[in-house]
């Protein structure tokens, strides 16, 4: 048996693990880049307001970090009005590159200089971290086999604890989100002029302060299903991502609802106008479903839950 880190680890990471060996996330889960344009149009929207606080540069970056398949970093660039475009450097950075057009960069670490925006969209939640359960009253970590079965180890100590103390008291079940913060936070110092933006699904002290997720989040998914998490390499692990503590772990940020972010990014649901139905119907029917997938993105029981959280750097907010 292993630590549930390590475990998780091997199990998405190692030569055999399920993003190495080249897994794509658009086969297990569903999620904002895959509806449809609306997200990337709203990213590029803040691009654009940190472009122009940037006094339009002669190259700018816009760098997806966990890239997937590659399907966000490719609209993004698609949808690039052209003189943008012509200054766009498109990087999609993932463990295993995805196959994009000859417009997207891709890597597999993350670029040491950026000046633009960089987006981790559902990467920290990919990011391993330890499993902790209180028995008896005492936190204890998780160990675990190939196959999920669990036992206790030892006692949680040192930074892992202070960690628990600080940002998720009193659990049943919790993951320490240490490894995501070292993370967040290396990824926002590569930011040398513009912004680094997480999205992910998430909690806030607040939420663990009540009682919300006392039993942690730690999950599977795999063909379209969320399941038993289970390290065997065949399956999507996964865990909400403690929002706060990475942000201050990265000196600070803002942290809104994907809801209320893609509102204020210009983004609305509201339904065409009924008479457009008479007078130019195919326009009507575009947009109706584009109010259909905007409602998917915002609707906080959905994809609307996400958490968003903005750091500026090397600029005025």
């Amino acid at each position: 048996m292993r630590d549930w880190r390590r475990a998780w680890q091997a199990a998405l990471y190692s030569p055999r693990g399920f993003f190495a060996r080249g897994e794509r996330p658009s086969a297990h889960f569903r999620t904002s880049p895959l509806v449809g344009p609306e997200l990337a149009e709203a990213l590029l929207e803040l691009l654009d307001r940190v472009d122009f606080a940037l006094d339009r540069p002669a190259e700018v970056d816009f760098v997806d970090v966990g890239a997937g398949g590659g399907e966000l970093a490719v609209s993004v660039h698609d949808l690039a009005p052209a003189a943008l475009r012509r200054r766009l450097c498109v990087t999609a950075v993932e463990v295993t590159p995805p196959a994009v057009p000859a417009g997207v960069r891709v890597r597999t670490d993350l670029p040491s200089d950026v000046v633009g925006l960089l987006v981790g969209h559902e990467w920290l939640d990919s990011i391993p971290c330890q499993v902790v359960e209180v028995h008896n009253g005492q936190i204890r970590e998780v160990h675990v086999d190939d196959h999920g079965t669990e036992s206790l180890g030892p006692p949680v100590t040192g930074a892992e604890l202070d960690w628990l103390n600080r940002w998720w008291p009193w659990p049943v079940r919790a993951e320490v989100g240490l490894s995501r913060d070292t993370a967040w936070a290396d990824a926002v110092r590569r930011v040398r002029a513009g912004a680094a933006l997480a999205v992910d699904y998430g909690h806030v002290l607040a939420d663990r302060a009540a009682g919300r997720h006392r039993e942690g989040t730690l999950t599977g998914y795999l063909a379209g299903r969320q399941v038993r998490p289970i390290p065997d390499g065949s399956r999507d692990l996964t865990a909400h991502v403690a929002m706060d503590s990475c942000a201050e772990a990265a000196g600070g940020g803002v942290i809104t609802s994907q809801a209320s972010a893609l509102a204020a990014l210009g983004l609305s649901a509201s339904a065409p106008a009924a008479g457009i139905a008479a007078t130019d119907p195919v326009r009507w029917l575009d947009e109706v479903a584009r109010a259909g997938r905007i409602a998917e993105l915002t609707d906080p029981a959905g994809l609307g839950g996400f958490h968003w959280l903005l750091h500026w750097a090397g600029m005025e907010a």
